[in-house]
């Protein structure tokens, strides 16, 4: 059987899963990163909702003239997610890489969201 990225990507989420679990005072900060967009939501795993959510598909990051999911792009979806979960008064979360290496993209987008005031 043929090992894939994908499929690895799923193993180490499962992993990841075990452990991470979000809470009505700490809820979990999942992304999705595909080749043109990068996604987020804030989840209460607890009831199962979703709190805020933001991609570079966002209206407001398509008027900036921001398209697409590159570093740039997920730079201000971070810092989206950050005026989002701001506005929920959210101040902290639990970070779900959902499987992702920490590099690139999925770096960019965490670190713009710890500037903008979240913490995790």
């Amino acid at each position: 059987m043929k090992k894939t990225s994908e499929a690895a990507r799923q193993k180490r989420h499962a992993r990841i899963r075990r452990r991470v679990s979000g809470s009505p005072e700490r809820p979990r900060m999942c992304i999705f990163r595909s080749d043109r967009h990068i996604y987020v939501q804030i989840v209460d795993d607890t009831t199962g909702k979703v709190l805020a959510s933001a991609s570079s598909l966002a209206q407001e990051l398509r008027e900036q003239g921001l398209k697409g999911g590159g570093v740039a792009g997920a730079k201000a979806v971070g810092a989206l997610i950050a005026r989002k979960a701001g506005e929920q008064s959210i101040a902290q979360v639990v970070f779900d890489r959902c499987g992702f290496i920490y590099h690139g993209r999925v770096k960019a987008l965490a670190d713009a969201a710890r500037e903008k005031g979240l913490k995790f």
